[in-house]
């Protein structure tokens, strides 16, 4: 099957054309997908001279971007206890408020650039459907006004008003986030870059990143800055082996639904959901009333490898059927009409990234652990502002220039995250809740 989001964003387009001879740019960057559009659009927004050009090994959002479950949300992967004892209190929430007001940046932008990417922002519900995930609702929600952010605690009745799942003791809610159609937004953000100015040449695989240059598979770009942002993708380009891991989170999605079914499993402002187990699962109510759903679970592929063939597992995608059947048993004999998957880029220690090496002239940008839809354009306007020498308090961000250790080498980078995998799997278990 093709992904849901493929199939309802237009189906397939014509390619744009390759790069077909040298060039010279002021910045070249690799990967059209959030990061490298965001990037591309901030830049050409601050400095409309610069010359800019995107290379993609495919097409704009044909990764993660255009695959991922559709939260624009100001979720962190690293943990605000972490960001502060790396780089203390006030960084770790001028972080987290950095993220919070992208979600509106980019609703923002959307708007004023006509992308219809079926923006709505209903925020997003931490469902506790164990005594122990109701534990873990009430910390976080403690955990997050200790710092002075919203993480509204609602019991039994206020969340089974919002998501009629079962088994809800209560849960969490966050005003800070927005569904939306990922490969909608992808592909609008690649006309509007085009119509900028900025040249996106597809099917151009890279075949190394370089200071001054990208040597591709058909001919060489050079600038005097190359940002790489192929997060997932990363490990395939060299010197890059260990930089990130890539990890498949896998999604569903069902047929539209009647509106007896919504009468009853609410989601009435397309609140995105999940619940407290700790392997991640994910969910919205899509603008044509499908639920689309997600989660981790699939198994680390050694040496790093992304092939195409690991965008389905049958074995996941069936406990992720059976868990939807779980929350809800209304959708037991409901069809499914897709199910998909892809790659996403972790650090060694969870923490995205992002900067420029001003002596080396490359950038970079990346390690979202799956909450890119948000981050990434933090990150571009990041780059841009590193890019152009604008004096901005984004520049000021913890993330900015932070490296993170590299993976350790096969085969213990297979065994250490397989077994991670297996130990939550195990513990979400004994806490009450299967995982997906």
């Amino acid at each position: 099957m093709t992904s849901l989001w493929f199939d309802t964003a237009g189906g397939a387009v014509a390619s744009r054309p390759p790069l077909s001879g040298d060039l010279d740019v002021d910045v070249a960057i690799v990967g059209a997908g959030y990061t490298g559009l965001w990037t591309a659009y901030y830049l050409r927004r601050a400095d409309p001279a610069l010359r800019i050009a995107v290379v993609e090994a495919e097409q704009a959002g044909f990764g993660a971007s255009g695959r991922n479950g559709g939260w624009c949300s100001g979720l962190l992967p690293t943990p605000l206890p972490k960001l502060e004892k790396l780089h203390g209190r006030a960084a770790a929430v001028a972080f987290q408020q950095a993220m919070i007001d992208t979600v509106d940046e980019v609703g923002r932008v959307a708007a004023a650039e006509g992308i219809d990417c079926h923006w709505d922002k209903g925020g997003t519900l931490g469902l506790a459907r164990s005594a122990a995930q109701w534990r873990g609702a009430r910390a976080e929600s403690e955990l997050a006004a200790s710092y002075g952010f919203e993480l509204r605690l609602l019991d039994r009745g206020e969340a089974l008003e919002r998501c009629g799942a079962t088994d809800v003791h209560g849960a969490t809610w966050s005003p800070h986030c927005a569904a939306l159609h990922p490969l909608r937004l992808a592909r609008g953000l690649a006309s509007v870059v085009e119509r900028l100015g900025v040249t996106i040449y597809e099917q151009t695989r890279v075949l190394e990143i370089m200071p001054g240059a990208v040597r591709t598979e058909h001919r060489t770009v050079r600038a005097a800055v190359v940002v790489r942002a192929t997060e997932g993708y990363t490990p395939g380009l060299p010197g890059y082996r260990r930089a990130v891991v890539p990890i498949y989170s896998l999604m569903i999605a069902t047929e539209p639904l009647p509106q007896s079914f919504w009468d009853t499993a609410g989601l009435a402002r397309r609140e995105t959901f999940t619940d407290h187990r700790r392997l991640v699962i994910y969910g919205q109510r899509t603008a044509d009333d499908r639920l689309a759903f997600g989660g981790r679970g699939a198994p680390y592929h050694y040496g790093s490898a992304v092939r195409p063939s690991f965008d389905s597992d049958p074995s996941v995608h069936l406990a992720l059927r059976n868990t939807l059947v779980e929350l809800f048993p209304a959708l037991a004999d409901t069809k499914l009409t897709h199910a998909w998957g892809g790659p996403l880029g972790i650090a060694r220690d969870w923490h995205p990234s992002v900067g420029l090496d001003r002596t080396t002239g490359l950038a970079w940008a990346g390690g979202y652990v799956g909450d890119g839809v948000a981050a990434t354009n933090l990150a571009g306007r990041t780059l841009a502002d590193l890019i152009t020498g604008a004096d901005s308090p984004l520049t000021a961000l913890p993330w900015v220039n932070h490296r993170s250790p590299r993976w350790e080498p096969e085969p213990l980078r297979w065994l250490g995250i397989n077994t991670a995998l297996r130990t939550v799997v195990a513990l979400d278990r004994w806490a009450g809740r299967g995982s997906a």
